[in-house]
């Protein structure tokens, strides 16, 4: 379980082939800090570490997470959000986040106001996910609320803060980012749709 604040950012620095799978090798200031079998979020997706080495950690993506989610896109010096699981004792400062990527969307538009950043999404409406005006939702793992909902559309609005401690910053119109909507939404649509 995650909330959604990015902790640091990370940087690829190696991707192995292996089968069907990738290891992704990864630097960041926290790696040192993590132990093998800890689940940490990797733009949203929760990966679990196989291997701790100095400033790097190494996790692996299977065939279902590849396509899921963007990171089949990762290569060399791909910018990484990374966030360690919540601690029960600790605040929420975010929304609750499974680390489950429901699915990818494009960007459609980024748009600078004054300092700060307005950021336009699509994704596929068949899979009875949505958005609500000031709901959240999370993007490459980063918990935002939305200020705009469309029908498989939705915008946020982002802070000085966030564009430059996240990897939104390397975000441009048809760039993937990974979308995971938010909990208590998906279980009302899926009791609505039982219902109707």
């Amino acid at each position: 379980m995650f909330t959604g604040i990015i902790e640091t950012l990370g940087s690829v620095i190696k991707v192995d082939k292996n089968q069907s799978n990738i290891d992704f090798t990864i630097e960041s200031s926290i790696s040192n800090q993590l132990k093998i079998d800890q689940s940490v979020a990797h733009n949203g997706v929760c990966l679990t570490v196989t291997k701790v080495e100095g400033n790097t950690h190494t996790v692996t993506a299977i065939d279902e997470t590849l396509a899921k989610t963007n990171l089949g896109d990762w290569k060399v010096s791909t910018l990484v959000n990374l966030e360690r699981c919540m601690q029960l004792n600790g605040r929420l400062d975010g929304h609750i986040v499974q680390g489950h990527v429901d699915q990818t969307a494009i960007c459609l538009s980024v748009t600078e106001t004054q300092g700060s950043w307005f950021y336009t999404f699509e994704y596929q409406s068949n899979f009875n996910h949505i958005t609500v005006e000031k709901g959240s939702i999370t993007i490459n793992g980063i918990s935002l609320t939305v200020v705009n909902s469309q029908n498989n559309q939705f915008s946020v609005a982002i802070i000085p803060y966030t564009f430059e401690n996240t990897n939104l910053k390397t975000v441009q119109v048809g760039s993937k980012v990974n979308l995971e909507f938010d909990i208590i939404g998906k279980y009302i649509a899926k009791l609505v749709g039982l219902k109707g």
